[in-house]
């Protein structure tokens, strides 16, 4: 392996690593719900609000942690985060009550984004173009094999130990990437390229990019069609072990499917993209969720059975394997002084629109039908790909990249 490849390779796996903060935090501890509630003399209800509250947390601290690595460099704000996520997750660990545990997802979740934001714009100060976009793609394995190894890593801990041991390993977790960020990940943004970090400074670079009609078109196609992966991820258990009997194994391998339709499809956008054009990229894998989640929303209406249900859905899904990798990198590419800030707005609209949005609408069905799960993925693939092609078109000034 060349030097040249083998540094990108140690920079993916960092950076795979740092955006793995969200979907461990997320999901690792899910299996650990019921047991949670009974320890804690606490509601289910109660529990469900240390996952909102960690949504909460995760768009709030990029809104701050993107412009603070404009203006201060990645390493020293992105160092800070993982501190705080590993010390609060010492907190969860040993929270005696389901509000102490709430605050300390906050708290978690404040730590947690800033290795998410920066590990985005990091990627825009270390590639362009199309060594970006293979950049992302590479990203796409983390993306869809963490929300698949979590809840079984979770769940293997529970074998051994309580709930408490989650967020333990998830303390490790923290410690091991500060120790690897501070030895192997080198300042990506150079002191001549920052920004000011002024209040007044921060709201007019936010306040550009939302008068960036294109920025927006690719932001908010990221966002609405990774709401519809919310949606999945929230409502997918229920409608398949409820309204079609699943049982958790056989949940968790269609899970699992989904996955690695991901993680191929990442890849496969990685080697297409230089061979077409971006904007074509995306705009199929746009029209691929678009047309895949109406499908599966005709087999849901019809009552088709489960063997005409689950090919569909698992194309919904794998579609954005092409969809983010390239939106994100479209969205950044005219953004190179604030990439921070660019990357924290991606960042907030995926996680609100899909947290706060996607994941109420899709407890809807109640689980005994998987019609309006279907229908709220394809509202908000057809959203996404609106987006696109209505807001993302290149003004005259800006003409359409060649790759």
């Amino acid at each position: 392996m060349s030097p040249t490849r083998a540094k990108t390779v140690r920079f993916a796996l960092i950076l795979g690593g740092l955006t793995a903060f969200g979907p461990l935090a997320v999901d690792m501890y899910l299996p650990a719900l019921p047991a949670m509630a009974t320890d804690l003399a606490s509601s289910d209800s109660a529990l469900q609000l240390t996952l909102a509250a960690f949504v909460v947390g995760m768009g709030v601290g990029q809104l701050v942690a993107g412009p603070l690595s404009d203006a201060f460099g990645r390493r020293t704000p992105l160092l800070v985060g993982v501190v705080v996520f590993a010390l609060a997750s010492v907190l969860c660990a040993i929270a005696p009550s389901a509000e102490l545990l709430i605050g300390a997802r906050v708290v978690q979740a404040l730590g947690a984004s800033a290795g998410v934001v920066i590990a985005r714009a990091a990627v825009r100060d270390l590639f362009s173009g199309i060594a970006m976009a293979r950049f992302f793609s590479a990203l796409m394995l983390v993306t869809g094999l963490a929300p698949i190894l979590a809840p079984v890593l979770g769940g293997q801990i529970l074998n051994w130990t309580s709930w408490r041991g989650i967020f333990a390993v998830l303390t490790g977790f923290g410690v091991l990437l500060l120790v690897v960020t501070a030895f192997a990940l080198p300042e990506s943004l150079p002191a001549h390229a920052r920004r000011p970090a002024r209040p007044s400074a921060v709201l007019r670079t936010y306040a550009g990019l939302l008068g960036d009609r294109v920025f927006v078109g690719y932001a908010l196609a990221c966002g609405l069609t990774f709401a519809a992966m919310f949606t999945y991820i929230s409502g997918s258990s229920f409608v398949l072990q409820g309204a079609y009997e699943l049982s958790p194994q056989q949940y968790s391998l269609v899970f699992a499917a989904g996955g690695l339709g991901l993680v191929i499809v990442g890849q496969l956008n990685g080697w297409l993209v230089g061979r077409f054009p971006q904007r074509s990229l995306l705009l199929s894998g746009l029209l691929l969720g678009v047309s895949s989640s109406s499908v599966l929303l005709l087999a849901a209406s019809a009552n088709l059975g489960l063997g005409a249900l689950l090919p569909p859905l698992l194309l919904t899904i794998s579609s954005l394997g092409m969809i983010m990798p390239n939106a994100t990198s479209l969205a950044l590419a005219d953004h190179p002084h604030n990439a921070g800030a660019a990357s924290a707005l991606l960042g907030v609209l995926q996680f609100l629109i899909g947290g706060l949005v996607a994941t109420p609408l899709a407890g809807i069905g109640g689980g005994t039908s998987a019609v309006p799960m279907a229908a709220i993925m394809a509202g908000f693939g057809l959203l996404g790909l609106l987006s696109f092609a209505v807001l993302a078109r290149p003004t005259a000034a800006a003409p359409v990249p060649a790759a």
